[in-house]
């Protein structure tokens, strides 16, 4: 979509929600995001991103509540109505365009699915704090990170009622925010069981800044795909050429080429869910954790307690262990007063596990960190 088709269709879809929003945006009348941010639940990055303290969350309770859920927006929230929403499916590749209402969406068959988003920059914090590298973007360390049950209608049959043409390859879902930001899918992706238009989060309708009236769920990819506040889907014989897979989410350095890799799968990674750095008092702990792939369910949790070079212990896992989605974990622990560090690395399913520091690629934007985190705790 070129930037002049871009502007009409944001006046055409957007209906007088999206005006209206845009025009609370400009004279500062409401906030850029929608829900409480208490500093006891989340840690602030700039006017439109919060970062989940994983502390705040419930050991064993893999599902994160929606008021606990990290925010990662491109711009501020956009105040829109179920009653003025329409979704458009059209492009070179279908051979009819649909037009839907918010009714007509729900009404369609659905799809329930519990599965975690992720940020491409979390763990950004750890490519200066152990490796000395000073990546572009927030300081993100594991907090971007969040598991919710999703209900919506496969994307595979919102492309079937406008029907594929022959050569059908990418799918561009649209946001109806401020700079209408895009993404597009293969068709291969877009046309998984599992890649869904949701339109209900844990049991609820979207929160707005979770994308209300509806966002695609990718699961699996960088959160990034999983474009909040859906207006439109383009379907094209062409990759779309936009910011988000040319500039934005591409991998950028010395060790790449150009044009850059545009990144798509996420990375397995474990976190330790305490404040940081962490403050115990000294004797017999139970210290939790939570670990996640997007290539399945999580197997074990091996964990170190010399900073990373011996991984001799295997933490129990808790609650829930769901593919794609994560599980918790917890190690019982007797420990001096003294400095340690608690360091996760997680092995999925399939055999995926965390690659040593020394294997972690470099990149300027400080996309995909997946090594093992030395989480630092003082005893007293």
């Amino acid at each position: 979509m070129d930037e002049s088709s871009r502007r009409r269709f944001l006046a055409l879809a957007g209906g007088g929600g999206l005006v209206a929003a845009l025009g609370c945006r400009a004279s500062g009348a409401r906030s850029e995001l929608v829900k409480p941010l208490p500093d006891a639940l989340f840690i602030r990055h700039g006017a439109h991103n919060a970062e989940t303290r994983l502390e705040s969350l419930s050991p064993g309770q893999l599902v994160t509540p929606n008021d606990r859920f990290y925010v990662r927006n491109h711009g501020p929230t956009p105040r829109l109505s179920a009653a003025g929403w329409r979704l458009e499916i059209h492009g070179d590749a279908v051979a009819r365009p649909v037009s839907l209402t918010y009714d007509e969406l729900v009404t369609l068959p659905s799809r329930t699915i519990t599965r975690y988003l992720e940020c491409a920059g979390n763990g950004r914090a750890f490519f200066a704090e152990l490796l000395g590298f000073a990546a572009d973007g927030d300081p993100w360390r594991d907090g971007a990170y969040g598991v919710a049950t999703w209900t919506g209608v496969p994307l595979a049959r919102l492309l079937g009622l406008a029907g594929l043409r022959d050569g059908a390859a990418w799918v561009m879902p649209v946001g109806l925010d401020g700079d209408g930001y895009a993404r597009p899918l293969p068709l291969a992706k877009a046309m998984m069981e599992d890649t869904i238009l949701a339109y209900r989060m844990n049991g609820g309708p979207l929160p707005m800044d979770h994308g209300f009236p509806a966002r695609v769920v990718v699961p699996g990819w960088i959160g990034a795909a999983s474009v909040k506040w859906v207006g439109a889907l383009e379907v094209s014989t062409r990759e779309p050429m936009v910011p988000a897979n040319t500039e934005d989410y591409v991998l950028l350095g010395a060790d790449y080429p150009r044009p850059p890799p545009v990144l798509t799968t996420q990375v397995i990674r474990s976190a330790v869910c305490m404040p940081w750095p962490g403050l115990l008092p000294a004797g017999r702990r139970t210290i939790y954790g939570l670990a996640w792939s997007p290539f399945g369910a999580i197997a074990r949790v091996e964990v170190s307690l010399d900073g990373g070079h011996n991984f001799t212990r295997v933490a129990r896992l808790i609650g829930d262990d769901l593919p794609v989605a994560g599980t918790w974990w917890q190690l019982e622990l007797e420990a001096p007063p003294g400095e340690l560090s608690i360091t996760p690395r997680a092995v999925d399913e399939h055999g995926h596990t965390q690659p040593p520091l020394s294997q972690q690629r470099l990149n300027d934007k400080g996309y995909l960190f997946a090594a093992p985190v030395p989480h630092p705790i003082r005893f007293v």
